[in-house]
């Protein structure tokens, strides 16, 4: 695993470069260095784990087939335009959210003499991925399908973003809108499209399927990312700060999170007051009240009731699926996930 992550890394420096002497620009010194620290700044810091995804499912699905070097160079391409597709997300997200850090230093616009040119460089790293996909896949039979799975990807996550942040309007907190189906809806499109079925997307149109015949795949996948990122929820208020290595904050900053909803869903109109008055207040005896509603409630229950739940009906979905190699792909995943603490 580190050999191939490894591997990754030395992909990323290649594509860094032809990216950094694109023949469509003439770079200056000084743009060619901007570009440069942007690039290391944001893209190759995360856990990598969607990256990575992409080289692991196409392995699975080339079942008992050596990956020789060529087809390892083009599994992680793919897998570095999922990353990119992710920095560019978060350096726009975290103007929007006006966040102070991330991935333990400053958010990109937060760094000196940067700051709204971030959003600029969102744009440049939007822009990235089809020069990285032309320059490696012009050649290829899917490579319209590829564009247009990112471009369907990238729409997807946008809209989920959008409704994320105009339900959790400042000066209009309205407790009343948060569902668990709207819960639903904002994580199935902000998050499960890109980091569930894109890598998994990838690596199939990679070993030559055709992503029509795999609706089925794409439903399992988008119920996986909905079941992360209940986990998530629950990890921002239960989990310990030093494993998942944040301090939740959701309760504070009004988050439409899996355990508000529940707790509205499991309220008398008493407890309903509790939520409606403390919800959202970054003051820490709103924040203790809160928690302790969710106690009473018993939360912890209520998720890991959902959580076993979520298991079962995935494993019978994976385990109906015609190809063992599918099969396989979709359990790698939910091994990673399952009972994850952080």
């Amino acid at each position: 695993m580190a050999d191939l992550k490894s591997t990754f890394l030395n992909v990323y420096s290649v594509l860094k470069a032809e990216l950094l002497h694109d023949p469509a620009f003439e770079f200056s010194d000084d743009a060619r260095q901007w570009v440069d620290r942007m690039l290391d700044y944001n893209v190759p810091g995360g856990k990598l784990n969607r990256g990575l995804s992409v080289i692991d499912s196409y392995r699975l699905l080339k079942e008992g087939h050596e990956l020789n070097d060529d087809e390892i160079f083009l599994a992680s391409a793919l897998g570095w335009c999922i990353e990119w597709l992710q920095a560019y997300f978060l350096v726009l997200d975290d103007i929007m959210d006006n966040s102070h850090t991330r991935r333990g230093q400053p958010c990109w616009f937060r760094v000196p003499k940067v700051g709204i040119i971030a959003a600029n460089d969102g744009v440049l790293l939007r822009n990235h991925i089809p020069r990285i996909l032309k320059k490696h896949f012009r050649g290829k039979p899917y490579y319209v399908d590829l564009l247009d799975l990112f471009n369907e990807v990238e729409f997807q996550t946008a809209s989920g973003q959008m409704i994320d942040l105009i339900t959790t309007l400042e000066g209009e907190k309205d407790l009343s809108k948060y569902t668990l189906t709207l819960h639903r809806r904002i994580v199935q499109y902000k998050t499960a499209y890109y980091s569930f079925y894109l890598p998994v997307a990838c690596a199939l149109l990679m070993a030559g399927e055709n992503l029509d015949n795999h609706v089925d795949v794409k439903n399992i996948l988008v119920e996986m990312g909905t079941y992360f990122q209940v986990q998530d929820d629950y990890l921002d208020c239960y989990g310990d700060p030093e494993t998942i290595g944040k301090i939740g904050t959701d309760i504070e900053d009004f988050k439409c999170s899996w355990l508000v909803a529940k707790a509205l869903e499991l309220s008398n109109e008493q407890q309903k007051k509790v939520l409606y008055d403390n919800y959202g207040n970054a003051n820490p005896e709103n924040v203790a009240k809160v928690k302790a509603l969710y106690n009473e409630l018993n939360l912890q229950g209520a998720f890991e009731e959902y959580e076993s739940g979520s298991y079962v009906t995935l494993v019978t979905s994976i385990e109906a699926h015609p190809s063992k190699a599918v099969q396989a792909v979709l359990k790698s995943f939910l091994a990673k996930i399952y009972k994850r603490k952080k």
